[in-house]
Order: C-alpha cells, then sequence, then structure tokens
C-alpha cells in the first residue's frame, strides 16, 4: 500500500482493485504508483486567443514533471472570453466562471487524490480562479500563464483589444468611417495571448507572480515567444520539488506576500478587478484584508508604468526590458516589497531577485523611477461616502483630473447606457449612472468596457464621469468608479438616483456621494422596491443568491 504525502489519499492498495485497474488503464505502469500523481489544471478552449494555445503548454508542464520524475495527469476546467462576451449579456458569466474555476479544479484535485497540481491559465478570471482553488486544496502547486498578446499593427501603428472598443466609440461620434474602424477590428488582435495591455489577466500574473506562486517572468513571457515552453516545462519540474520539500500554497500565501502584490498592481496601473479578485483570494485563505489595506498601500506606492490603458506601451515592451523580476527588484530596492516572503522556486523573493538587474537601470521609458513617477501615489482609490457606505473602486491616473462634480444620466441596466450613447444622449458634465449591475443585480457584475471606450472614443474622458455597481475591464479609462457597494439591487443610494440630480467625486478626499437632503433621501428611499432578480434559474440564479458583495471580493462559499 502507498499513501500519498500530501493527499493522504491511497492510490495503490489491494483493498482498491477499481482505482487500480483505471489507472492501468490510462496508461500507468507499476513504478508510476511510487511516484507523486500530479494533476495539470488546463483552461485551454479553442474559442479566445487568450486560451487557444494553453493545451499545447499543458503538455510541456507535463513533459517536466515527467522528466522531474513525477506522473502528470492533464485535465480541464472552464474559460470565459471577456472580451468577446464584453457588452453583451454573456458578460455576466464572466466573474462567476472564475469560483466555477476554482470549484471544479478542487473538485477534480480531491476526488482524484492528486498530490498536487499544476494550474495552466490565459484569461482574465482563470488566475484567481486557479490561485483559490490552489489556496484551498493547500497541496503543492504552480500557476503557469500563458503570456501575452503580440501587438496588432495598422499603419506603422501599434494595436489592442481596447483599440477596437475605442474605434467603435470613434465610429460612434464621426471620428472615424465604417472602414476605418473594420480595418482595426481585423487587425488588433493577431494570434494566441492575453490582451496585450496592463489589463486584468497581465495585472493578475504579474500579481501572482509578486505573491511567489509562479516562477519569475512567468508574467510577463509573450504567449508566442521562443521562452515560453521552457518556462512551462521548468513549472513542471519545480512541482515536484515542491513536493519533496512539502511547500504548500499556505507557506507562500500570507498578508505580507498580499502586500506585495497589491504594490506591483499600483506600480504598474494595473486593473480595478484586481481588487475584487485579491480580497476574494485573502477571503479564501483566512487573511484578515480589507478595501482599507488597497487604499494604504496605494497611499505610499508611485505609479511607474506606462503601460495601457491609459499609457503608451504594452505587456510585451515591459518585457524587453527585464520583464517583471525586473520591476520587481526595483521596487525591492526602494523598499516597496516584503523580500522575506517564500516562494515556490523555495526561495525568497529576495533571494529570486538577488541576480536580477532593476528595470530603471534599462535605456527605457516603459518604468519610470520614482522621482519622475506618473502619480506619486497608485491610481486606485477606494472611495465612501453616500453612495457608498461600504466603499467603491476608482482608477484614477492623474490624467482625468482627480475631482469631478457633474449631473446624473442614469441607465438601468449596460446596454441601456451602450444605446443611450450611441445616440448621443451623453454630454458634457455628465456623470452616467450605470445601476443593477452589480453581482446580484446583473447577476454577475458584467464590465463597462464598452460604454467607457465608446466615451473616450468620443474624446469625452475629461469631461463626463461613469459610475456603477458593476465591474470595469482592465482595459478602462476615464473618470471611472465601480464596485459601488451597497449595489443597488441590495438597496445601495444608486437606486434612487434620478436623472440631474449633482453627484460629486473628489479622489483627493476619496469620496462619491449624491449631493441631496438628506430628507429627499429617505422620501425617495420610502417609494423604493428591489426589482426581482432577473435571473430565475441555473448559473447566474445561483451566483445571485450566494454570492458576497464586491466589497468582500464576489466570494460564493461563505
Amino acid at each position: 500500500m502507498k499513501i500519498n504525502k500530501h493527499s493522504c489519499k491511497l492510490t495503490q492498495d489491494s483493498s482498491q482493485p477499481a482505482s487500480q485497474a483505471m489507472l492501468y488503464a490510462v496508461g500507468l505502469k507499476d513504478e508510476d504508483f511510487d511516484k507523486p500523481l500530479l494533476g495539470v489544471a488546463s483552461t485551454g478552449y479553442e474559442g479566445n486567443p487568450c486560451n487557444m494555445h494553453l493545451n499545447v503548454l499543458a503538455q510541456s508542464v507535463k513533459y517536466g514533471i515527467t522528466e522531474a520524475g513525477g506522473v502528470g495527469l492533464v485535465f480541464n476546467t472552464i474559460g470565459v472570453s471577456d472580451g468577446i462576451s464584453m457588452g453583451t449579456p454573456g458578460m455576466r458569466f464572466s466573474l462567476p466562471s472564475r469560483d466555477i474555476i476554482a470549484d471544479s479544479i478542487e473538485t477534480v484535485v480531491e476526488a482524484m487524490s492528486y498530490d498536487g497540481f499544476a494550474a495552466v491559465v490565459g484569461c482574465d478570471k482563470n488566475m484567481p480562479g486557479a490561485v483559490m482553488a490552489m489556496v484551498r486544496l493547500n497541496r503543492p502547486s504552480i500557476m503557469v500563464y500563458g503570456g501575452t498578446i503580440a501587438s496588432g499593427k495598422l499603419n506603422d501603428k501599434k494595436l489592442d483589444i481596447v483599440s477596437a472598443f475605442e474605434a467603435w466609440g470613434e465610429r460612434v461620434s464621426g471620428k472615424i468611417d465604417e472602414e476605418e474602424y473594420r480595418d482595426v477590428i481585423r487587425n488588433a488582435c493577431p494570434g494566441a495571448g492575453a490582451c496585450g495591455g496592463m489589463y486584468t489577466a497581465n495585472t493578475m500574473a504579474s500579481a501572482i507572480e509578486a505573491m511567489g506562486l509562479t516562477l519569475p517572468y512567468n508574467a510577463s513571457i509573450p504567449a508566442e515567444h521562443q521562452s515560453k515552453e521552457g518556462d512551462a516545462i521548468d513549472s513542471g519540474k519545480v512541482l515536484l520539488d515542491l513536493i519533496k520539500k512539502d511547500i504548500k500554497p499556505l507557506d507562500i500565501v500570507d498578508k505580507k506576500a498580499l502586500e506585495n502584490a497589491i504594490t506591483v498592481v499600483m506600480a504598474l496601473g494595473g486593473s480595478t478587478n484586481a481588487v475584487l479578485h485579491i480580497l476574494a483570494i485573502a477571503k479564501t485563505a483566512n487573511i484578515d484584508l480589507d478595501l482599507n489595506d488597497f487604499q494604504r498601500i496605494s497611499d505610499k506606492t508611485p505609479l511607474l508604468a506606462d503601460l495601457k490603458p491609459s499609457g503608451r506601451f504594452l505587456m510585451e515592451d515591459l518585457h524587453e526590458h527585464g520583464g517583471t523580476p525586473a520591476v520587481l527588484k526595483y521596487l525591492l530596492d526602494m523598499g516597496f516589497l516584503h523580500g522575506d516572503c517564500m516562494t515556490v522556486t523555495g526561495k525568497t523573493l529576495a533571494e529570486n531577485l538577488q541576480n536580477i538587474p532593476s528595470i530603471v537601470d534599462e535605456e527605457q521609458e516603459v518604468v519610470l523611477p520614482v522621482e519622475n513617477a506618473i502619480k506619486s501615489s497608485g491610481h486606485i482609490r477606494i472611495l465612501y461616502g453616500n453612495l457608498a457606505s461600504e466603499g467603491s473602486v476608482a482608477k484614477i491616473t492623474g490624467k482625468e483630473g482627480l475631482y469631478f462634480k457633474g449631473t446624473a444620466k442614469v441607465y438601468n441596466s449596460e446596454m441601456e447606457a451602450n444605446v443611450g450613447i450611441g445616440n448621443n444622449e451623453v454630454k458634457k458634465g455628465d456623470v452616467v449612472v450605470i445601476r443593477y449591475e452589480g453581482p446580484k443585480g446583473g447577476p454577475g457584475m458584467p464590465e463597462m468596457l464598452k460604454p467607457t471606450s465608446a466615451i473616450m472614443g468620443a474624446g469625452l474622458g475629461k469631461e463626463v464621469a461613469l459610475i456603477t455597481d458593476g465591474r470595469f475591464s482592465g482595459g478602462t479609462h476615464g473618470f471611472v468608479v465601480g464596485h459601488v457597494t451597497p449595489e443597488a439591487q441590495e438597496g445601495g443610494l444608486l437606486a434612487i438616483i434620478e436623472d440631474g440630480d449633482e453627484i460629486e467625486i473628489d479622489a483627493q478626499k476619496n469620496t462619491l456621494n449624491l449631493v441631496l437632503s438628506s430628507e429627499e433621501i429617505d422620501e425617495r428611499m420610502s417609494k423604493w422596491n428591489p426589482p426581482t432578480l432577473k435571473a430565475t434559474r441555473g448559473a447566474l440564479y445561483k451566483y445571485a443568491r450566494i454570492v458576497s458583495s464586491a466589497s468582500e471580493g464576489c466570494i460564493t462559499d461563505r
């Protein structure tokens, strides 16, 4: 009889003839039963450039496991393309997919009694879903990011996925014609890999590398780079070292590791979705972390990276100048990171970075030194006020301004807002309010990239603000506030805003307020009744019934 060290489950036992016979059927030999059995969870599928190459990478991870003396067994879980579902009813399934990914990886690894696993991931929700599973299971494991897409090209201009959304706004506003618009669409995405700027996929990959759960450079190596296969093979080999050294995710993920992840998000100008996902990872790991920790770290961390969507460069440009480790090295040298955190290499973060040159030693403009920071503090702000008594998340780079007071233009869904913006209903000085798009009201808390891109494409990025109980894509920029809690479905004040009301957003005082007397607020609230849930059965109905608020990471297992 052999008992796996980490799962404490039987893999070869004379009293378990069925399981033994079935493992022989999949090709295991007698000697394989003395080796660690390791899952390789792939979110690969053909319908999304972020994920279309992952099943091949999974085989490379399996090869590395085999070379190091283990048995790798590939299984699949789901993925949702945020880019393809954006602006459609399908986007409501994006955030719920994160928890389905976590649930399904946990289910397979537990049911199959694997000693550990590698997660091969691509699009936005894949990574936090995989990490949540790693933390739940707490068996030796490693994440392998599939990498960023190459830039598209049109007339010597670099393109990416947000170029396509903003081109729609330019077409709607009459800045470009249909032919120019179609040219951008056809050329924006040239092949495999996740969206190219510091959007959610690259944000989370960078954060998770800083957290210590991937090999160095994993976040920044592009999908089609010649070294990506080697990165996957090495990850498989390292998984065996984790088994031998008995290093598990909860030996790596603690509050200091999460603070490192948040710091990198702030320095790189990362997606607001990182707030949701890091909160969810913290809740899963039973680590005391809340919205105020994000503000605390934002206050002391400068925005250094001139990366899209608000900047000029893409992830591929960052990799050309030393990649994620070079950024981590600079942040460590400047005192922004905890260097003593353990990582999957079996070494601390500081030890991993010991011989890495700092990115500011390079001749480059992608990441700026602290003394020449784009913004002296982080771009993510946590706003409170009568509209957000439980908090909200703003993405303010400083280019949009730090204060906005305007009149409300209210829409009860993203679809209504898209139609309204397309009909030129939104004017300078408006605060676009999109409500009933929260985790319960959506359901699923869809992203608002299409309306924000339309506003930017129409040239109104500094003249129009937008607030919502929904989320934003990592590709969103402009004067925007999301994750407003309590959400409208739960009786937040978003629910009673009327066209023409004054709304004040102050990113210096970190406040979000409806300028209305308490008497008027009480009068309107007395007349409000929650609408029925939009979903009455299926996955979204279940999600709406159990999901926590955005201020708690939209988790589904508490």
